[in-house]
């Protein structure tokens, strides 16, 4: 017996026989499960490794260490702040940024991570090239995380963000007070949208 999984996960049952005294000729009778593919949830949002992992760094990439952040803007809809989170150019070069920064919160002097890390919405934008000077933006979410059960979310007071550029596995620190979830709240308490 034999186990073989096809493209969707789905495994099949092949089975290989040779039975003692039947006739060479006449095929064994094998019924086979009939097999209906299944959907599985795709992640929309891969984590930082994987994306670098699938898009390889290139030397136009905007860097960590020529970039100025700041968190700009303020606009709330049902339970959740959205703010900007602005990328300026300070290097002597024009750089590329494309697609999501990784966002979390931090906390402590040692700028340890506070819960889950931002869920990414939406799909990836165009380049963006930004000279010396010029700034990009994403929108990112703050979800109060008061309206989650304490027990569950773990109130967390935290110092700001950690942000690690599109294609970069270098961080920076953003500073913004507030509450964060050290638990895994039924949602997402942060989320971020892709740079432009």
């Amino acid at each position: 017996m034999r186990w073989v999984r096809n493209g969707v996960g789905v495994a099949v049952l092949v089975l290989v026989a040779g039975c003692a005294g039947q006739k060479a000729d006449t095929p064994p009778k094998v019924e086979l499960p009939s097999a209906t593919p299944t959907a599985s949830a795709v992640p929309t949002t891969p984590s930082a490794t994987s994306e670098a992992a699938a898009e390889p760094a290139s030397a136009d990439d905007c860097k960590v260490g020529e970039l100025k952040l700041a968190v700009r803007d303020e606009d709330a809809a049902a339970g959740t702040v959205y703010r900007k989170l602005v990328f300026t150019n300070s290097g002597q070069r024009t750089c590329v940024i494309q697609g999501f920064p990784g966002v979390s919160y931090v906390a402590g002097e040692d700028g340890h991570q506070v819960g889950p890390a931002a869920y990414r919405v939406g799909t990836k934008g165009a380049p963006v090239r930004l000279d010396p000077g010029a700034a990009a933006a994403t929108d990112v979410g703050f979800v109060n995380v008061q309206n989650y059960d304490p027990a569950v979310c773990q109130p967390t007071e935290v110092r700001g963000l950690r942000v690690y550029p599109p294609h970069d596995t270098e961080s920076t620190f953003v500073e913004l007070p507030g509450t964060g979830c050290a638990g895994t709240p039924p949602g997402n308490q942060l989320t971020v949208k892709t740079v432009v």
